[in-house]
């Protein structure tokens, strides 16, 4: 291996790496809400508040960072980012009343938002145009995975001691991540686009920075306009998943077993229904390969596998439990491992991760797909910016769906009992899928057109500068 090749996929490492501990830093926090409210003596109701102001706060500064991206140099405002997050995290551990929690998980989500926008900025000008989806897919595994890393950190590690201690090695680890972008190129603007190369080759940089008279037109664009409406979309079905955990324990406990072993239990459940995310860089290639044909077949095949998406979720919902032997300890590593017997021995078990494998696997097919559309149709300048606004539309998307559950679960609890309430509601914040679907499928022809002006500025620009 070449040593631009090593820098290469250190960098790529380095970032994806980055986007797995802004989603474990997000997902550390919803499995403490219950041990938190007690400790400082507030409604556990406090804690969604303070979460849904976590989301906004991430979202809103990614905006700013996102069009710091295109002007700046994007390993030092990173570095900078991550110190505030990291800062963030190891206030909140100190928290001693409502106010200063709520304050610290502001400054954390200042943090996080320029991980999103700068982590996605920087990464797209390292990977090589043929494996863009295929590569982006890592980033968007890892957020996943992040988030069920975050919530197992937490159940785990609280148990031996209390919920600070959590966020307290979460910092100590952030800290440790710094170091490790001391040591990451920075890539130029355009690095990868096939029609810079010659510019590139002779020792030239592009130039070309975004300017606020610039936002307005990108935003327009119709394929980012469709790209926003479908991450809206998407993320309503998507954020009302982190219930999921809530539905198995509602769904254990039905069964007899205690709170303590059916939140453990329930916890390593919504881990082990995750796997089918890890096709995502196989359905990232799809892509790339079908892209390469016609400029409408990455969003024609991913319509496709976002519609595929709702049955599997819908029928993992309504799938029972049934024959679940498990010991009544709450010693997690125990619970591990007789879950895994289960899984082999018990057929409504596996059957119950067939069908989570293909509805995770589906809906992995999205992330890839959807942030190479987001490079493909917009100028290297202006891919830090869109991906903000982007990110702002999945982050509105995500708090309607995790607002929308409690509100549409309030209602349906009127007639249904547990667990028959929170499988209706959960099959009801699926439907938005289907919006979701269709903004691919008009998108497609919208593609054609957008993919092309990208080209065809980026190869006059080669060419003249």
């Amino acid at each position: 291996m070449s040593l631009q090749k090593f820098k290469t996929v250190y960098a790529i490492s380095v970032y994806v790496s980055l986007a797995a501990f802004d989603n474990i830093v997000i997902g550390l926090f919803p499995p403490l809400f219950s041990n938190i409210s007690h400790d400082l003596d507030v409604p556990v109701s406090a804690m969604g508040v303070i979460s849904a102001i976590n989301i906004l706060a991430t979202s809103f500064s990614s905006l700013f960072w996102g069009y710091l991206s295109g002007k700046f140099n994007r390993k030092k405002l990173i570095i900078i980012g991550t110190l505030i997050w990291v800062a963030g995290v190891w206030m909140t551990s100190l928290s001693g009343s409502f106010i200063q929690l709520l304050i610290f998980q502001i400054v954390t989500g200042v943090g996080l938002g320029c991980v999103a926008a700068i982590g996605f900025s920087a990464l797209t000008d390292y990977v090589p145009y043929k494996f863009r989806g295929m590569i982006l897919s890592l980033w968007g595994m890892s957020q996943g995975f992040g988030g069920i890393a975050g919530a197992l950190l937490a159940s785990i590690i609280t148990t031996l001691s209390n919920w600070r201690l959590p966020f307290e090695v979460l910092s100590l680890i952030g800290m440790m991540l710094v170091i490790f972008y001391f040591f990451v190129e920075e890539p130029h603007l355009g690095n990868t686009e096939p029609e810079l190369q010659a510019l590139i080759q002779t020792g030239e940089n592009y130039t070309y920075r975004i300017t606020l008279k610039q936002v307005m037109t990108m935003i327009r664009k119709r394929s980012n306009l469709l790209l926003f409406f479908q991450g809206f979309f998407m993320n309503i079905a998507t954020g009302s998943l982190i219930w999921m955990p809530t539905l198995y324990i509602s769904k254990i406990e039905s069964l007899g077993y205690g709170t303590k072993t059916a939140i453990i239990v329930a916890a390593f459940l919504y881990g082990i229904f995750q796997i089918g995310g890890m096709t995502s860089s196989f359905f990232g290639y799809l892509g790339d390969v079908f892209q390469r044909k016609s400029y409408k077949a990455r969003a024609l095949i991913t319509a496709i596998l976002v519609f595929m998406t709702m049955p599997f979720y819908i029928l993992l919902f309504i799938f029972p439990i049934d024959q679940l032997s498990l010991p009544e300890t709450t010693n997690s590593v125990t619970l591990f491992f007789s879950l895994l017997d289960q899984l082999v021995t018990n057929p409504w078990i596996l059957s119950l991760f067939v069908i989570s494998f293909f509805a995770s696997a589906a809906q992995s097919a999205n992330t890839p797909n959807w942030l190479a559309l987001i490079t493909d149709v917009n100028l290297p300048e202006h891919r830090g910016t869109v991906f903000s606004v982007a990110n702002l539309a999945n982050s509105l998307g995500r708090t309607v769906g995790n607002l929308g559950m409690g509100g549409i679960l309030a209602i349906v609890s009127i007639y249904l009992h547990h667990p028959g309430d929170y499988v209706l509601t959960m099959i009801l914040l699926q439907l938005p899928l289907i919006p979701s679907a269709l903004c691919y499928l008009i998108m497609a022809k919208y593609n054609v057109r957008d993919i092309y002006h990208v080209k065809k500025t980026l190869d006059k620009r080669g060419k003249i500068i």
